[in-house]
């Protein structure tokens, strides 16, 4: 029960985490990149799982280094964002496979939250409340970059600085989610929780808080069904946020 209670507690503030980044993510059409960057971070999974520690600490360097390489690539081409994220990824995968452990893909696959260990579980609440607050902060000139990086600068807006910060939380999100939903199916919880609010919210402050709702719902029904049925909870917790977005396609007006 203890080690249930801490997966929830861990589970719940990734989700929250992930819906309410993914609600700044969706207008920037970037809910999809969390993808590619969930699948950059397997090589560093692959070396958590090999020598036996933490899979989220293994995978943030990985993805640390994808964003930077990407930040830098956009900032030299101005290619688009996406095609850049899709050069890194594929690079970052193929290299996974060269030393990932095949008894142990599952894990890095789909992730394997209802193991987590004390130490690890307050590493990431602490985590996620700083990504809260980051988010938070830089909200609204995230909002207006995202409208026009012209008017944004017309506005003495560092839209380089911000695009890093925003990168870097992207980064962040993605390594924590690993360890709940694994390199596979890290832009869902991004991006399904985001989506289902859109559907439902009628201004800005309940878009953001309906993410954030929506993101935690969602994290703590897989969870709780991953407990009843021996089920990956991984796959559970997009199940259930599909599912919630099949609602808000029902209720919306």
């Amino acid at each position: 029960m203890s080690q249930f209670l801490l997966s929830l507690f861990s589970g719940i503030f990734i989700g929250g985490a992930a819906g309410f980044l993914g609600s700044l993510m969706l207008p920037k059409r970037m809910s999809l990149v969390a993808g590619p960057l969930g699948h950059l971070a397997l090589p560093g999974i692959a070396l958590a799982l090999i020598y036996g520690f933490d899979i989220s600490l293994g995978a943030f360097p990985l993805v640390i280094l994808g964003i930077i390489l990407i930040w830098l690539f956009e900032r030299r081409t101005k290619l688009p964002t996406e095609a850049l994220t899709a050069v890194v990824f594929a690079t970052g995968v193929a290299i996974a496979f060269f030393f990932l452990p095949i008894e142990q893909a599952e894990a890095a696959l789909v992730g394997d939250i209802s193991s987590i260990q004390l130490n690890d579980a307050i590493f990431s609440v602490i985590l996620c409340i700083i990504i809260f607050f980051v988010v938070e902060k830089i909200y609204s000139k995230m909002s207006l970059i995202n409208i026009s990086e012209d008017l944004a600068k017309s506005q003495k807006i560092n839209v380089g600085k911000y695009n890093l910060v925003y990168l870097l939380l992207i980064a962040l999100i993605v390594a924590l989610g690993v360890k709940v939903v694994g390199g596979l199916l890290t832009a869902a919880i991004v991006a399904i929780p985001a989506v289902t609010s859109r559907n439902l919210a009628k201004n800005l402050a309940q878009y953001k808080f309906l993410a954030l709702s929506f993101g935690i719902l969602s994290s703590a029904l897989g969870i709780f069904l991953s407990q009843l049925t021996s089920l990956p909870a991984g796959p559970l917790i997009i199940v259930s946020s599909a599912f919630l977005f099949l609602i808000s396609i029902i209720l919306k007006k």
